[in-house]
């Protein structure tokens, strides 16, 4: 990808402001974000599903933007949202989707065994998808996807709706592909699924990357020390002592980030050394009433949470936080000029609220709406 942007509308904000990446074969690249990050967009610019803006992307060699058709060869896709018809078997979808392939006629019935076979669908095999059950419908759809084996395949949550088990076996498959030489970029909203099929991956904030690299190169720069978990007595004093002690003994050092009933979790600064943390538990712990503790690395859920933070709400292709700016700036301005001087919402900011809330619905003028 090469500053891959999507703009809906003139002057909105990107849903994709210039993405750039390369994927190389055999590996397993994992697209990380929030609902609304740009993800599924990125997916659907890459499959031709929708135009780009600017920028451009190779596949295989080929442009999306020159040669879509040429590029779509290479690729297989399986969407967020499984493409299915309800009254088409299993095999059925497999057969259709491999003519249209181009799969030779008479392979097309080894193919789609192949693709039920690889998916662990035979009990279901004859049976109409209107009848499976979500985790089904997402193993055909993947199975879809690799019908011709593609060069460069596009999975967007893959293992939504499944129970661990078939997510295991779908992961082994993914791991497969992977081995062949085959590109896999997939997106999750699964940090455990990220950790156990991804070299490397990429979180996305409104619309741009906002870190990339291996996974413990992220947990390495962006996490923050270590996570230090306490379980105590059940008892509200126990409780009192122990954070007395802990704030006590390491100070600014260690910070209360979660409480559940008996059992505390502490931000640990990478500053701390841990064999002081285990020897002054140690020494407290039957005078705590510590149960038990653990001490563990920054997890990539605390790393992703700390990204997502920054997702900010789009209205109208505007940021909250701009629309708030402008609002500052407006009042800033009206004081200036001799106007409301104690800085309460005026005309012109209802306007600016009214306008980026409702410009998408109501396209008639807000003249109308003015107080």
């Amino acid at each position: 990808m090469e500053n891959l942007t999507k703009v809906y509308k003139p002057g909105q904000y990107p849903a994709v402001n210039q993405l750039c990446i390369a994927v190389q074969p055999g590996e397993c690249f994992g697209l990380l974000g929030m609902n609304g990050a740009g993800k599924t967009t990125t997916f659907k610019m890459l499959t031709g599903n929708t135009p780009i803006t600017s920028g451009n992307a190779y596949i295989a060699g080929h442009s999306i933007k020159t040669d879509i058709d040429s590029a779509r060869q290479s690729i297989g896709y399986c969407p967020q949202f499984d493409a299915l018809d309800s009254h088409l078997t299993g095999y059925e979808h497999l057969e259709f989707y491999a003519r249209l392939r181009g799969i030779p006629e008479k392979h097309v019935r080894k193919v789609a065994v192949w693709g039920i076979r690889k998916l662990g669908l035979l009990p279901h095999g004859h049976r109409c998808a209107g009848t499976y059950s979500g985790g089904n419908k997402r193993k055909l759809s993947t199975a879809i996807a690799l019908i011709g084996n593609p060069s460069v395949v596009f999975l967007d949550e893959p293992t939504t709706g499944m129970d661990p088990k078939a997510r295991r076996f779908l992961w082994n498959c993914i791991i497969d592909i992977v081995k062949e030489g085959r590109s896999v970029i997939l997106t999750s909203h699964s940090m455990e699924e990220c950790e156990a099929l991804c070299t490397r991956l990429a979180i996305m904030v409104n619309g741009q990357f906002r870190c990339l690299g291996s996974i413990q190169h992220l947990k390495n720069k962006y996490g923050n020390g270590y996570t230090l978990t306490v379980r105590v007595a059940n008892e509200p004093s126990a409780m009192q002592e122990v954070q007395k002690f802990i704030e006590t003994t390491f100070g600014n050092a260690a910070s209360l980030q979660e409480q559940h009933l008996n059992q505390m979790e502490y931000q640990l600064a990478p500053s701390l050394s841990l064999a002081v943390v285990f020897q002054e538990l140690e020494k407290a712990r039957q005078l705590l009433r510590i149960e038990d503790y653990s001490v563990s690395q920054t997890t990539l859920d605390q790393v992703f949470i700390s990204f997502a933070k920054m997702q900010a709400d789009v209205t109208e292709g505007v940021p909250t936080e701009s629309i708030a700016r402008q609002i500052v700036r407006n009042k800033r301005g009206k004081r200036i000029k001799g106007g409301n001087e104690n800085g309460a919402a005026v005309t012109g900011d209802i306007e600016l609220l009214v306008r980026h809330s409702y410009a998408s619905s109501n396209n008639q003028s807000f003249a109308t709406h003015m107080v």
